[in-house]
């Protein structure tokens, strides 16, 4: 297993609120003034990945959600 499949494990076991902290502290770093390029492109897509994870997150819980029909039958959404 390669350091990025670890981080990736450890990064899908995050909640979506960590995830979004992550990718906000991404952010930062990113927008400092003595990010160099290198740093500034290896920032890119960490944030790439942890904004693709937040999706992935974010259509496992709408999958999960049900929606009440004026019977009061329930329905995926």
């Amino acid at each position: 297993m390669t350091r990025q499949d670890k981080s990736q494990d450890v990064k899908e076991e995050l909640s979506l609120e960590e995830l979004f902290q992550s990718l906000e502290e991404t952010i930062r770093r990113m927008e400092a003034e003595d990010v160099s390029l290198e740093d500034s492109f290896t920032l890119y897509h960490k944030g790439m990945d942890t904004l693709r994870m937040c999706s992935e997150r974010i259509d496992e819980v709408e999958k999960k959600m049900l929606v009440l029909d004026e019977e009061g039958e329930m329905h995926e959404f």
